[in-house]
C-alpha cells in the first residue's frame, strides 16, 4: 500500500522502518518543525530514505484546513494514513481522504483514559491492567472504532518510562505493523467503542501535579509514578517547592528513623532515611521516594536532602580533561543550539528530550569504555560541569555508591598500619547493630580484645534482607550487563590483592592464622577466587533443545540460567575471608545478592571485604554481613521467606537444622559443606619421604583447622613403624608460636572453646587406649596454643577414630600388608565423606581406591590441593552441593525452560 506517516519520536521513526521493510510504499511523511535547530528522529529517518518530509507547523486555522496543506498532502496519492503517537490536530478532510482512511495509535485500553495523558492516567488511578489501541481516527475525540487493542499487566512500582519501555513501545510498534497488515489482507474489524467505562482526564500540568496528602499511601504512589519525570508531583516543604520522583510501596524492613520533614497537609511528617524520604498516607502506610527535585531545578538523592553541599570539586588529571573535552563534544552534538557548552550549561534547559538522554548516556558509555552509566545520572547532574564531577568520580571508582562513612579501629601491627571496619554493613552503609550491641572479638595469640564489634539482632537480618532484595529487584546490579558484572568482580580482586597483606594481617590476628599462610592460602586463593568467577559472568548461558512439533507448526525450546535471588551465606571460622569468598564470588557472578554472616569469633576480614566491596563500585545493597551469633542471625536468614538460597559451611549437625528450616520456612535452596573424618591410606610401595611431608600437611596444616584435614591415617603395617618415627621427628622440628612471625610453623588455635574441645579430645583418646606419642597438651604460654599431636594403635572402635578433631591431631591406624580392600572398608565405615588421600606407586592401585573412596574430593599422591577451577563438596553427611569450579555457579541458578510456537 501507498502510506503516509504523520507523527514524531523514535516510536515513529520504528513504525515507518517497519512498514518500509513489510513493502510498503511510504509516500510521504508528515512530523513536527525542528525544535531547538534539532529536525525530530522520524524526518531525519525519511530524509535518509529520500521520502518526501513536511514539517507543517499547524493543519488548520479558526477550524478549517489550510488549502495549501491540504493540496501538498493530496498529491502523493496516500492509501492510508497510519499516525503513530501523532501530537497534531489533523483535519477530517485529511483522515478521510485515503481509500483506507486513518488509523492512530493510542497508550490505553479505550475507550477508559481518553485524551493525551493516557499512561500518567493509567498510573494515577491505579489500574491493575493497561495496554494500547490502535483505532480508526476520528476528529480527535479519540472515540473512533477500535481496530486492535493488546493488554499488560501494570507491575506496583512502574513508572511512565518503564511501562512505556516495557511494553507500549516495543509491542505498541508491532501493533502498528499488524494493524496495517489486517487493512492491507481485508480483514482489518471495524469494533464500535462502547461508552461504558469510558473516561476522559486532562493533560497533567505541573500546575496540576500538586500532591494531595489526604488519601491513602499507595494513592499518593499512584500519583507520584503517574507524574514521575513529566510534570513531576509537588508539594511545598522548607518554604520552597520540592518535586518528587521514583516512588515505591515496597518498605519491607525499612525503619522510620531518620531526620523529619514537615509538610503542610501531610498526615506525618516524612522522614528523611539513609534509602530516601519515607512519606506516609492518612491511613499511616508507607512510600519511599528516592529522589527530589529542588525549586532550582537541581535534582538530588532524597537520603542527601538535609546534607551540606556536595564536596569540593575534583581536580582533573590531563586525561581526565581530554574525556571531559570528548563529553563536551558529545553534548555539543546534541545541542546544536548552543553556541559553547560550557560548566554551566543545563542539559534539559538547553532543550534536550529524553531521546536525547539515552543518545548521551550511550555515547559517554561508549567513549569511556563501558562505564556504568544510567539516565538517571543525567537527571542527577544536568549541568555540564556537575556531569563531568560524576563521570570522573565513577572512573575513579569513587563516585557515590563508594562514598561511605566508617568508624574503623586502626592497630599498628605487623610494620604497618590497619584500619580494620568493626559495624554492620547493610545497604551500602556501615551502621551500629539494634540497641547499638556489641561483642568482643579476641586475638587468639594473646587472649586480648582486639576491638568491639556490632552485633547483630534478629531486625538488622530483615534489613539487610530487605536491603538485597531492592539491589536485586529495582537497583543497578540487575540492569548491568554480565560483562560489567564481571568488570567490577575484577576490580574487586584487584583491591583485595592490593590490599592482601592488611588482609593477611588482620586474618592472623583474628583468626591466629600464621601470616605466611594468610598471605597464600587465605588471601591469595579469595583473590584468584574473584577473578576466575569474574571470568564466569558473560559464560552462563543456557541451550536450545529439539522438542516435538506442533504439527503443522513447529517449535522452538530454550533455557535460561537466572539468578535465584537474595541468598544468605554462613562462613566458619577456621578460614574467615577464603570461604567468604569461595561462596560469595559465584553468588555474584551469577547475578544474586548476598546477606553474609561471618563466624562470630572472626568478623573483621568480612568487614574489611565489605569496605573493599564499596571501594570496587559493587552498588549499595548488594553485599551485606552481619556479624552476630549463629542462633539468631543465622537461624533468622534460614527462616527469612524473602532469602531463596543458604550457602552453609560449618557442623552436620546446625547444617542439618538448617536444611530443616530451608525447607519449613519456604523451600529455599540449599547447599552444605559439613563436617570429615577423611581417610589417607598410604601404601608400603608409596615415596615414603613424600608420603610423610604430605602426611604432615593433610593433618597440621592451618593447624588442623582444616574441613578437609586427614582426620584418620591408615598406614601399610610394613612402613607404618618407619612412618611414625619420622612423622614425630618433624613435629618435634616444628615451631609454636605467633603468627606473625615469618619463622612460626603453628599459630594458635581459633579460640579458647575450641582449644578446651582439644584437650578433651586427646583425654578421651588416651583413656580409650590410643597410644599418645606426642603432643596432647597446651603450650604453657599465654594465648590458645594446643602442641602438635600423633596418636597410634588406634582402633576403629575408638571416639578419636570415628569422630574430627578438627585440630592438629594426627591419628594413625594400621593395615595388614596387601589388605587392599579391608582398608577401603574401614575407610568408607564412617558417615563423612568430604575427602580422602591415597599415596601408592601403583597406578592400577590408585585407580582402584580412588573409584572405591566414597568421598567428594580424592587426592593422589598429594593432599589439600585445591583449586578454584576444581568442584569441592562432600558426599553422605559431609554435605552436598559445590564450591568452585563452573559446578559452583549452579548453586546460585535456576534454570527456566522457554518454547515457542511459530
Amino acid at each position: 500500500m501507498k502510506i503516509a506517516v504523520i507523527g514524531q519520536s523514535l516510536f515513529g521513526q520504528e513504525v515507518y522502518c517497519h512498514l518500509r521493510k513489510e513493502g510498503h510504499e511510504v509516500v510521504g511523511v508528515f512530523t513536527v518543525p525542528d525544535k531547538d535547530g534539532k529536525a525530530d528522529p522520524l524526518g531525519l529517518e525519511a530524509e535518509k530514505d529520500g521520502v518526501p518530509v513536511f514539517k507543517f507547523s499547524r493543519w488548520r486555522a479558526k477550524g478549517q484546513a489550510l488549502p495549501d496543506v491540504v493540496a501538498k498532502y493530496q498529491a502523493l496519492g496516500a492509501e492510508l494514513n497510519v499516525l503513530p503517537f501523532c501530537s497534531q490536530f489533523i483535519p477530517m478532510e485529511i483522515i478521510n481522504a485515503p481509500q483506507h482512511g486513518s488509523i492512530i495509535y493510542h497508550p490505553s485500553l479505550l475507550p477508559r483514559h481518553r485524551g493525551a495523558s493516557a499512561i500518567n492516567w493509567t498510573l494515577i488511578h491505579g489500574d491493575k491492567k493497561g495496554g494500547f489501541s490502535i483505532f480508526w481516527a476520528d476528529d480527535g475525540l479519540d472515540t473512533g472504532d477500535l481496530l486492535l487493542q493488546k493488554e499488560c499487566e501494570v507491575l506496583p512500582d512502574d513508572t511512565v518510562s518503564t511501562l512505556y519501555n516495557r511494553f507500549l513501545f516495543p509491542e505498541g510498534i508491532k501493533g502498528m505493523v499488524q494493524a496495517v497488515r489486517l487493512i492491507a489482507e481485508g480483514k482489518a474489524p471495524r469494533l464500535p467503542q462502547p461508552e461504558e467505562g469510558a473516561t476522559y482526564e486532562g493533560i497533567q500540568k505541573k500546575e496540576t501535579a500538586k500532591i494531595n496528602w489526604d488519601q491513602p499511601a499507595e494513592a499518593i504512589h499512584n500519583w507520584i509514578r503517574g507524574n514521575d519525570k513529566v510534570p513531576g508531583a509537588w508539594t511545598e516543604a522548607c518554604e520552597q517547592k520540592l518535586t518528587f520522583f521514583n516512588s515505591t510501596l515496597n518498605t519491607s524492613g525499612l525503619v522510620p528513623e531518620g531526620d523529619a520533614l514537615p509538610i503542610p497537609g501531610a498526615h506525618r511528617p516524612g522522614v528523611v532515611t539513609k534509602a530516601g524520604l519515607i512519606l506516609f498516607g492518612n491511613d499511616d502506610k508507607m512510600l519511599l521516594v528516592k529522589n527530589i527535585q529542588l525549586e532550582d531545578g537541581k535534582m538530588i538523592l532524597a537520603s542527601n536532602f538535609f546534607k551540606g553541599a556536595a564536596s569540593s570539586a575534583l581536580e582533573l588529571t590531563e586525561a581526565e580533561l581530554v574525556t571531559a573535552e570528548a563529553v563536551r563534544s558529545v553534548w555539543q552534538r546534541i545541542l546544536p543550539n548552543v553556541l559553547e557548552v560550557e560548566d554551566s550549561t543545563d542539559f534539559f534547559k538547553s532543550g534536550a528530550a529524553s531521546v536525547d538522554v539515552v543518545r548521551l548516556v550511550e555515547e559517554v558509555k561508549e567513549l569511556c569504555d563501558g562505564l556504568e552509566l544510567e539516565n538517571e545520572d543525567v537527571y542527577m547532574a544536568s549541568t555540564f560541569g556537575d556531569f563531568i564531577q560524576l563521570l570522573v568520580r565513577k572512573l575513579r571508582g569513587d563516585d557515590e555508591e563508594g562514598e561511605c562513612s566508617i568508624d574503623y579501629v586502626e592497630m599498628a601491627v605487623n610494620k604497618r598500619t590497619i584500619r580494620i571496619p568493626h559495624q554492620l554493613f547493610i545497604g551500602g552503609e556501615f551502621v551500629d547493630a539494634e540497641g547499638a550491641k556489641t561483642y568482643e572479638t579476641i586475638n587468639p595469640t594473646d587472649g586480648s580484645v582486639i576491638c568491639q564489634v556490632s552485633l547483630a539482632q534478629v531486625t538488622d537480618v530483615d534489613k539487610a534482607v530487605a536491603a538485597a532484595k531492592d539491589a536485586f529487584e529495582n537497583g543497578r546490579w540487575g540492569k548491568i550487563s554480565a560483562r560489567d558484572r564481571g568488570r567490577l568482580l575484577y576490580r574487586l580482586a584487584d583491591l583485595m590483592e592490593q590490599h592482601q597483606e592488611e588482609l593477611a594481617t588482620i586474618e592472623a590476628l583474628d583468626a591466629g592464622a600464621v601470616y605466611t599462610l594468610a598471605l597464600k592460602t587465605h588471601v591469595g586463593m579469595s583473590i584468584q577466587t574473584f577473578r576466575y568467577f569474574a571470568g564466569w559472568c558473560d559464560k552462563i548461558q543456557g541451550s536450545t533443545i529439539p522438542i516435538n512439533q506442533a504439527r503443522p507448526n513447529r517449535n522452538l525450546t530454550l533455557t535460561r540460567k537466572e539468578p535465584v535471588g537474595v541468598c544468605g551465606i554462613i562462613i566458619p571460622w577456621n578460614y574467615p575471608l577464603m570461604m567468604l569468598s569461595w561462596k560469595t564470588a559465584a553468588c555474584l557472578a551469577a547475578g544474586n545478592t548476598v546477606v553474609i554472616k561471618p563466624a562470630q569469633v572472626t568478623p573483621l576480614t568480612a568487614l574489611k571485604f565489605a569496605e573493599l566491596t564499596l571501594k570496587a563500585g559493587i552498588p549499595k545493597g548488594v553485599v551485606n554481613v552481619l556479624p552476630g551469633s549463629g542462633s539468631l542471625v543465622g537461624q533468622r536468614l534460614s527462616d527469612h521467606p524473602d532469602v531463596r538460597k543458604i550457602g552453609f559451611t560449618g557442623s552436620t549437625e546446625v547444617g542439618k537444622h538448617i536444611m530443616k528450616s530451608c525447607a519449613i520456612s519456604n523451600v529455599k535452596k540449599v547447599s552444605l559443606e559439613l563436617g570429615g573424618k577423611s581417610p589417607l591410606i598410604i601404601f608400603a610401595d608409596c615415596d615414603l619421604n613424600k608420603a610423610v611431608q604430605m602426611g604432615m600437611s593433610s593433618v597440621f596444616f592451618n593447624k588442623g583447622e582444616n574441613c578437609i584435614a586427614a582426620g584418620r591415617l591408615f598406614v601399610e603395617d610394613s612402613i607404618h613403624d618407619e612412618f611414625v618415627r619420622r612423622v614425630v621427628e618433624e613435629v618435634r622440628k616444628m615451631k609454636v608460636g605467633d603468627p606473625l612471625d615469618r619463622d612460626t610453623d603453628h599459630g594458635p588455635q581459633n579460640h579458647h572453646a575450641h582449644l578446651m574441645k582439644l584437650m578433651e579430645y586427646c583425654q578421651r583418646g588416651v583413656k580409650e587406649g590410643a597410644t599418645l606419642v606426642c603432643g596432647g597438651n597446651q603450650v604453657p604460654r599465654p594465648g590458645f596454643f594446643f602442641e602438635p599431636t600423633v596418636f597410634t594403635d588406634v582402633e576403629d572402635h575408638m571416639f578419636i577414630a570415628k569422630e574430627e578433631s578438627f585440630g592438629p591431631v594426627m591419628i594413625i591406624s594400621r593395615f595388614a600388608d596387601g589388605d587392599v580392600d579391608t582398608v577401603l572398608s574401614r575407610a568408607n565405615a564412617t558417615e563423612f565423606g568430604l575427602a580422602s588421600g591415597v599415596f601408592t606407586r601403583d597406578i592400577n592401585k590408585a585407580l582402584y581406591v580412588s573409584d572405591k573412596l566414597q568421598a567428594g574430593t580424592v587426592f593422589v599422591n598429594t593432599y589439600n590441593k585445591t583449586d578454584v577451577a576444581a568442584p569441592f563438596g562432600g558426599f553422605k553427611q559431609s554435605g552436598f552441593g559445590k564450591d568452585l569450579g563452573e559446578a559452583a555457579l549452579n548453586e546460585y541458578l535456576r534454570v527456566k525452560t522457554v518454547t515457542f510456537e511459530y
